[in-house]
């Protein structure tokens, strides 16, 4: 089996950069709340401008791919990642809120330009039959990013002084995507075009999603889902610290737990999925995510902490599974089918600004009732709107006064 191991290693570090970059928001957040004296529903305008780009550039960025390349627009995103994280350096001078949101806002471009080429890339390294192996290859490494974020992150921001270096670690982040860059720029990576496809018509991809219901309540599973995701690591410290306690230190290692948790489940999931229906796992674990969410919003059971960080052994399988069953047998429409899917991540913009607002009026606790509502819409999704279910109960629905087949 064929692989281009060099580009392969490099994408993997890129990889590696993007998971950490992901990571940082979930530090940045109560930092910036003990900075900046501020509440939580305003400490949220990160997790808003950090996922609105999603709503706003993946068309521009499909248009960027086919015309110029992956490895151009590879270098694109490292660009807009570099700058977004070294404008936190005039952020932390200027002590300006709006400059740290800025700089969120642009890095995250970078994200979204990586995020719309890494999958397809990585299936063009190589055989089209050891395509999943690289694209299970590549996200271990962003789940070593992850993982070892949290404690190393905080160590930075918070120095034994009491001052809160909210900019060191991303400019360390900074200069470790100008060295990826450089590696590169200066590589043999193929610069691979999209294949052609047919004109992208936003008005024709509506009208079409309406011959595949599972995939249109798919798009709402997946936009809850990534709200929910957003609000659990967005107030997982806050949560460790005002509940329960706890110093930032040791919140951060809980949080480094919950992200080990979600990386061996998405291990696991490989065998599990084997033996149990993709929608039947969504069901089974989304009760046990709501089951963990009434525990840690209503009850003191002296280990909510692990209750907190267990979220992580459910959550780890969603977004996969989730976008699988979405596009599940749609044939041709997959590719427009998988932009619908990540038009619907922008749902982590939508749902911690309602948690932080609930934050402030009735604390950290019961606002954990926010990514409970959203698990809830997702079980649902799973075991009454998924493909199989569909095909099994013949239920049809309507959208936009037309029928739909089953």
């Amino acid at each position: 089996m064929k692989h281009h191991y060099k580009s392969l290693l490099l994408l993997c570090l890129v990889f590696l950069a993007v998971g950490i970059m992901f990571c940082m928001n979930d530090i940045l957040l109560p930092s910036l709340v003990e900075h900046f004296k501020m509440s939580y529903f305003q400490a949220t305008m990160i997790q808003f401008s950090f996922y609105i780009t999603y709503l706003i550039f993946p068309l521009p960025i499909a248009w960027m791919i086919h015309t110029y390349g992956y490895k151009n627009s590879l270098l694109v995103a490292l660009f807009f990642c570099t700058l977004g994280c070294s404008m936190f350096i005039p952020a932390k001078i200027f002590d300006s809120y709006l400059l740290v949101l800025t700089s969120i806002f642009i890095l995250s471009t970078g994200i979204t330009v990586f995020n719309v080429a890494a999958n397809p890339f990585l299936s063009l390294l190589g055989d089209p039959e050891g395509s999943a192996i690289r694209m299970n290859f590549a996200q271990v490494f962003a789940r070593v990013g992850y993982a070892t974020t949290p404690v190393v992150a905080t160590a930075l921001i918070y120095s034994t002084s009491g001052e809160i270096r909210f900019h060191v670690p991303y400019a360390l982040i900074a200069f470790l995507i100008i060295v990826i860059g450089v590696l590169i720029y200066f590589s043999k990576m193929p610069s691979m075009k999209a294949e052609e496809e047919d004109k992208f018509s936003v008005k024709g991809v509506f009208k079409e999603v309406r011959r595949f219901p599972h995939l249109f309540f798919g798009v709402f599973a997946m936009f809850f889902y990534v709200g929910a995701e957003a609000c659990t690591a967005g107030f997982f410290i806050p949560y460790l610290q005002e509940s329960l306690g706890f110093s930032p230190s040791d919140a951060s290692r809980y949080l480094t737990l919950y992200y080990i948790f979600a990386g061996v489940m998405c291990l696991m999931a490989v065998v599990i999925l084997r033996f149990v229906k993709a929608h039947i796992l969504v069901g089974v674990y989304g009760i046990a995510m709501i089951i963990c969410y009434l525990v840690i919003s209503l009850l003191n059971t002296g280990y909510n902490e692990f209750f907190l960080a267990s979220l992580g052994l459910f959550l780890g399988i969603m977004f996969p599974t989730l976008f699988s069953l979405g596009i599940e047998e749609v044939g041709a429409f997959s590719g427009r089918g998988s932009a619908l899917l990540n038009f619907a991540i922008v749902g982590g913009a939508f749902f911690p600004p309602i948690q932080g607002a609930i934050t402030d009026k009735f604390g950290v606790s019961i606002s954990y009732l926010v990514p409970c509502f959203c698990f809830l819409m997702i079980t649902i999704y799973a075991f009454f709107f998924t493909k199989t279910p569909l095909a099994k109960r013949n239920f049809k629905f309507k959208l936009a006064g037309n029928s739909l087949p089953d």
